[in-house]
C-alpha cells in the first residue's frame, strides 16, 4: 500500500513539473523562469513580487552579407556568423510589457566571397575586385570580431508564452579583420592571410530588430558605417539576418 502511495505522489510530482503555466498569478513557479535555463533563479528564491525578467542571453546565428557599391545575396555562401549578447532586462511597467535592455555583445563575422581585396597601403585604401583568370586562389573569406553595446527597446505580452518586439542599436569596436586566400600549387594547400586593412573602421555603429515568440526570434542587423573609411575605398555597410534564440 505505501509502494502505491509513494508511487501516486511522485506521479502527480511529474505531472505538476511538466505543466505549462502561463506566467499569471502567484503559485505559479515558473513565472521567474524563462528560457533553457528554466530551473535556474540564482543564489536565493526569486521573490513574488519581483517583476520576471526576459531575454538576458541571446544568441544570433546569423548570414553575414553587405550592401553599398555591391549589392547583397551575390557571394558565395555559407556565410555564417554568431552574436553572443548578455543583456540586463529593465522593466519599464509592472507586467514588464515594455522594457529597456542594455548590456554587452560580441560579434563574430565570416563572409566567403571567392574574390579579392585591392589593398594600398600606402594610399591607405581597399578596394574591393572581383576574381580574374590570373588569379590562382579558389576560395577566400573575410572574417572578423567585433564588441559593442547593445541598448534595446522591447515589447511584449505579459505571459512568458509572449509574442515580441526588439527595436536596437549597438556601438561598437572593430577589434580585427581577416582576409583570406586558399589555393591549391602544385597539389599542396597554400593559405594566405591578411589581417587589417589600412582603413578599415574601428568605430562602428548599427540598427537591429528581432521579431519573435518566447524563446526564437527573427533577427536582423544593419551598419550604418562601411567597413572601410577611405572615401576612394569600396564602400561595404554590414549585413545580417538569422535567428536568435534566448536561453535565459
Amino acid at each position: 500500500m505505501n509502494n502505491r502511495i509513494i508511487l501516486f505522489g511522485l506521479c502527480l510530482m511529474t505531472f505538476s513539473l511538466n505543466a505549462q503555466y502561463d506566467g499569471q498569478g502567484e503559485d505559479e513557479i515558473s513565472r521567474f523562469r524563462p528560457g533553457f535555463m528554466w530551473f535556474y533563479t540564482g543564489v536565493r528564491p526569486a521573490k513574488t513580487e519581483k517583476t520576471r525578467k526576459y531575454d538576458r542571453l541571446i544568441f544570433d546565428l546569423t548570414y553575414n552579407d553587405w550592401t553599398g557599391d555591391n549589392n547583397p545575396f551575390e557571394n558565395r555562401g555559407p556565410s555564417i556568423g554568431l552574436n553572443t549578447n548578455l543583456i540586463f532586462d529593465i522593466p519599464l511597467t509592472k507586467g514588464n510589457t515594455v522594457s529597456i535592455g542594455i548590456g554587452v555583445a560580441h560579434q563574430y563575422i565570416n563572409i566567403r566571397h571567392d574574390n579579392k581585396f585591392l589593398v594600398d597601403d600606402f594610399a591607405k585604401t581597399t578596394v574591393y575586385s572581383p576574381k580574374d583568370s590570373f588569379d590562382v586562389f579558389r576560395k577566400s573569406t573575410l572574417s572578423g570580431n567585433n564588441f559593442s553595446i547593445p541598448i534595446e527597446l522591447r515589447f511584449h505580452k505579459e505571459s512568458w508564452k509572449h509574442f515580441k518586439i526588439h527595436l536596437g542599436g549597438k556601438i561598437g569596436y572593430q577589434a580585427n579583420l581577416l582576409s583570406k586566400q586558399v589555393s591549391n600549387i602544385n597539389g599542396h594547400r597554400v593559405l594566405n592571410k591578411r589581417f587589417g586593412f589600412p582603413d578599415e573602421n574601428k568605430l562602428t555603429y548599427s540598427a537591429h530588430v528581432r521579431l519573435g515568440f518566447r524563446n526564437f526570434a527573427l533577427f536582423g542587423s544593419y551598419n550604418f558605417n562601411t567597413l572601410f573609411s577611405n572615401k576612394s575605398s569600396t564602400q561595404l555597410n554590414l549585413l545580417q539576418m538569422g535567428l536568435s534564440i534566448s536561453l535565459y
